[in-house]
């Protein structure tokens, strides 16, 4: 113990020299750190000192691959499901619609398997979270056997992953972070564990001026395709009232992309409406049903089209929005979602 904590101590002094004596850990050197961290051989003082450095100093993309790959070692993880990955920010939503939620049983209805994954409410937002949404249906995450939520997966095409009891390693960072109330590398590197070996990605990001360095993060971490979203509250989903910035990755190239829902004829204006997690639901339900607000119905089809053609599933947004607005008007989406919500809260099996 003692001398894993000399060793940690050598690499927070790197980090913690301040903005200008600083310097990025090597990727052998990250691979130590994150070792230490997630064992807990580390002490949490060092930890929050290591996070708070980090923050300050702004974490390469070296560092962030090796902490993904540890924490990748230490999660549960199921074979491919050769589907897409949806990643948005575990500190949830506070004045926007969760749109990746029925985007998932659109894109599965139309052969695309979906991973979605959270846990409950994390610092700085702390929103609305997929755990609080799902736990309104009358899901009891804590219950949901990882098993339970391939077989699941399996039948509907959505799994859902309970990051809490899938990755114990970060959940034991939790306290740590709740005092810190700040964003830490974890905030993104939770993202990116990976739970079903997915070849596409589609990521969330608040700031553009990240998105260099997380196109190169996906391209080191060797998904196939991958939009990475300067979406709504930092997620991965497309805005509908205004244009929105994406990073598209394919085969060791990016691209800027500009998604304008203005030229599919889907622009909306958004109305007011104070979120819950049972709102959420209800809009949610409402949308797959057919009867949502003009907004967040065309917001659901962009982005479920976006993310058909991502996967290459469909030979432009065009063609993808044609396929996307049959499943909806259709009612095989909220079929699907239906049979999903039934198993999911099935607690006798």
């Amino acid at each position: 113990m003692k001398g894993a904590n000399r060793m940690f101590t050598g690499l927070l002094k790197e980090v913690a020299r301040g903005k200008r004596g600083a310097r990025d850990l090597t990727y052998e050197e990250a691979l130590g750190a994150a070792e230490a961290i997630l064992t807990g051989e580390a002490t949490p003082a060092q930890i929050g000192a290591f996070f708070v450095a980090q923050r300050i100093k702004m974490e390469s993309v070296a560092e962030l691959k090796a902490f993904v790959v540890k924490c990748r070692e230490q999660a549960h993880r199921l074979p491919t499901m050769e589907g897409m990955d949806c990643t948005g920010p575990y500190d949830g939503r506070v004045r926007s619609f969760y749109a990746t939620f029925a985007t998932s049983f659109v894109l599965a209805e139309a052969g695309l398997p979906v991973t979605l994954h959270g846990a409950p409410t994390l610092p700085p937002k702390r929103g609305i979270t997929l755990h609080d949404m799902i736990t309104t249906l009358g899901v009891e995450l804590d219950q949901l056997s990882r098993e339970r939520a391939a077989d699941i997966a399996q039948a509907t095409g959505v799994l859902y992953v309970p990051a809490q009891h899938w990755s114990p390693a970060i959940e034991a960072l939790r306290n740590i972070r709740e005092e810190l109330d700040m964003r830490t590398i974890m905030s993104t590197v939770e993202k990116l564990i990976d739970y079903a070996h997915s070849p596409y990605l589609i990521f969330g990001v608040f700031h553009n001026t990240v998105f260099n360095r997380m196109s190169e993060l996906v391209q080191e971490l060797a998904y196939e395709r991958a939009l990475i979203v300067q979406g709504v509250e930092g997620s991965e989903d497309l805005f509908i009232d205004r244009p929105t910035r994406t990073y598209y990755v394919e085969s060791g190239r990016s691209e800027l992309l500009v998604i304008d829902p203005e030229l599919y004829e889907l622009a909306a204006t958004i109305p007011e409406i104070e979120w819950t997690a049972s709102k959420q639901v209800q809009v949610t339900e409402e949308v797959l049903n057919g009867k949502g607000h003009p907004a967040f119905t065309n917001q659901v089809l962009l982005n479920a089209a976006m993310r058909l053609y991502v996967a290459q599933r469909v030979n432009g947004i065009e063609h993808g929005l044609d396929i996307c607005k049959t499943i909806v008007e259709s009612g095989a989406a909220a079929k699907r979602y239906e049979a999903w919500k039934l198993a999911m809260a099935d607690h006798s099996l």
